[in-house]
Formats: structure tokens, sequence, C-alpha cells
């Protein structure tokens, strides 16, 4: 089943994505190889596609887990919660209708 991953950003969030983001693409590359990742990427904190200093209000990742507890433990292990970008996480299930 498809579950949707959303991180929310903390206070001064922009210093620990710089740092972590090669190992949260990573796995997120690492779904994409396997088949199971429908979309990822930040939203920005400003209507504009490069928000430059205002960032980033937090993530979404929509990917394909055995279970919800299974999408919670992989959103758990996230290098953005691991470098104090996320202040929350939220996993829900997700049912794609189109396309």
């Amino acid at each position: 089943m498809w579950y949707v991953i959303e991180g929310y950003d903390g206070q001064d969030a922009a210093e620990g994505r710089k740092t972590a983001r090669p190992a949260h693409l990573q796995r997120l590359q690492t779904l994409q190889a396997q088949g199971r990742l429908l979309v990822a990427g930040p939203c920005p904190a400003i209507d504009a596609e490069d928000p430059g200093a205002a960032g980033f209000s937090g993530s979404v990742v929509i990917a394909e887990f055995e279970s919800l507890q299974a999408a919670r433990e992989w959103a758990d292990l996230d290098p953005y919660v691991d470098a104090g970008v996320y202040a929350r996480v939220e996993v829900r299930p997700f049912r794609k209708v189109l396309p």
C-alpha cells in the first residue's frame, strides 16, 4: 500500500538539510530503484520554485510499504530526523486514484 510521509521542518532547519541531504536522497533513490517511490520533494516556505533564504517548510514522500508500521519505521530512520530538521513527522495511508 502507498503511504504519505510528511516531515515538518523545525526552526533553523536549513543547515541540517544541507548536511543530511545526501543521505536523505540516497534512501529515496533506493526506494525509487525498488519501484516503491511515487513522488518525493520539499515544500518551499513561500510561493516560489526556489525559496532562497525562506527555505522549506517540510517535505512529502509518497512510497509503498508493507504496512503503516513499516512506513513509520522507515520515516523514523530518515537522516533529516537524526539531524533535527523535522520537528514532527506524520505518516498515513494513501490511495492513488489518478493518474
